[in-house]
């Protein structure tokens, strides 16, 4: 029973829920290289970043809840492509 209770709280929904999950991918089809990760004092958000193309390189950070007495601030994760000529194919 105590397997069951450990185990549950590391289930595919409990992320999904709380909005931690991955955003699914037809067919698993797709570039799989992991990121390049920078963690962030609690209070910011993190940031991930790699290649995602010839030239092309991905910034997204995670989104934070902030909260000052009874008000409660959702803020968004951000996601920004730009130009990294050391993206490039060899």
């Amino acid at each position: 029973m105590l397997l069951v209770v450990l185990l549950g709280g590391c289930s595919r929904e409990h992320y999904q829920e709380r909005g931690k999950a991955d955003a699914p991918v037809a067919g698993r089809a797709g570039e799989d290289s992991p990121a390049e990760v920078y963690n962030f004092p609690d209070g910011f958000g993190n940031l991930a970043t790699k290649c995602v193309g010839d030239g092309r390189r991905a910034y997204a950070t995670t989104r934070f809840v902030q909260e000052d007495d009874d008000d409660v601030v959702i803020i968004p994760a951000n996601a920004v492509i730009v130009d990294d000529p050391d993206c490039s194919k060899p």
